[in-house]
């Protein structure tokens, strides 16, 4: 059986976070935690009692490009900014999607698309949020893609996590 679910994260949240997005690169345990993350929409599914994908969304102060850290912790990396904040092209408010993953053993079932579309949900009907952004690996490109999102900005590296494009969908 399958769970949709938002709110506050367990840690069993964090620890999937960590498994999927983290740990393969070799990053130390926090890393996977956002300074944010209380103030943060989340999204995920269980499977089995067993968190198999999360997300988790916030809004882009108005005052802010979306450039920042990608972590809380020591070493974290520069993110840049997205083009269309900065150069105030797109329509506030904005909001960010990050911390996307699935267990290697549950992808290709849709789930990411259920989390997507359940952050994309709560962020423009509760939030009112009008544009969203994100910055996906270039491995996820094409699933973001296929839900609607589109390439923005010159691609970048993100420190040992690699390179990425920034991307956005307007609502």
């Amino acid at each position: 059986m399958q769970h949709h679910i938002h709110g506050m994260p367990n840690e069993a949240y964090f620890a999937t976070r960590y498994a999927v997005l983290r740990e393969p690169l070799g990053m130390p345990l926090g890393s996977e935690r956002l300074g944010d993350d209380s103030q943060a929409v989340h999204a995920w599914i269980e499977d089995a009692d067993r968190v198999v994908a999360v997300g988790r969304a916030h809004i882009i102060p108005a005052d802010s490009d979306g450039s920042g850290s990608d972590h809380k912790g020591p070493g974290a990396a520069s993110i840049p900014a997205f083009g269309p904040l900065a150069k105030k092209t797109c329509e506030r408010p904005v909001f960010q999607i990050r911390q996307m993953g699935t267990l290697p053993s549950h992808q290709r079932r849709g789930y990411a698309a259920l989390v997507l579309g359940e952050l994309e949900r709560l962020m423009t009907s509760e939030h009112g949020c009008k544009t969203g952004v994100l910055q996906a690996r270039e491995h996820a490109i094409p699933f973001y893609a296929s839900q609607g999102w589109v390439l923005i900005d010159q691609p970048y590296s993100i420190g040992v996590i690699g390179p990425h494009r920034s991307m956005m969908k307007e609502f």
